[in-house]
């Protein structure tokens, strides 16, 4: 049995924040080699929300964030989507993810919302309404594709 939570990251209790971001680096760092500050202080912003699946044991199987970018191009932003390696292709990570789009919509209506995928992931987001909106780039030695919401 598996539970979906969302809040902000000061109200989520310690050893869960552990769990996610543990995860986020055994994801990120570790399993794709990716040296880079994983701990950016987005997290940290008061807009922010993550979201996650607990699994048995309160183990975090799946995370992302919700962010909020200011300025110019404001926009609602859906960023570090990981799963445990044991729950990849358990549709987890799409339950987050219709989750986050729901959320972003009640937040922050009218405004786009946006992630940077990694290139080979793209058709994956597809599946939510997502279309690639840019230039091809790379962020630590892998490819992404902005992607926009249609």
């Amino acid at each position: 049995m598996t539970t979906l939570h969302r809040a902000p990251l000061r109200d989520i209790p310690a050893e869960t924040l552990y769990r996610i971001l543990w995860l986020r680096v055994e994801v990120f760092v570790v399993e794709q080699q990716a040296a880079y500050p994983e701990l950016d202080g987005r997290d940290l912003e008061s807009e922010t929300e993550l979201l996650w699946i607990e699994g048995e044991g309160r183990n975090v199987l799946a995370t992302l964030r919700l962010l909020h970018d200011d300025g110019p191009d404001a926009a609602a932003r859906i960023g570090r989507v990981a799963t445990a390696a044991e729950a990849r292709g358990s549709g987890l990570a799409a339950d987050l993810m219709r989750a986050a789009v729901d959320r972003a919509g009640e937040r922050w209506p009218g405004l786009p919302l946006v992630l940077d995928a990694q290139e080979h992931l793209a058709p994956w987001y597809a599946r939510f309404g997502f279309v690639i909106s840019g230039e091809r780039f790379s962020e630590d030695g892998i490819p992404h594709v902005p992607m926009t919401r249609a």
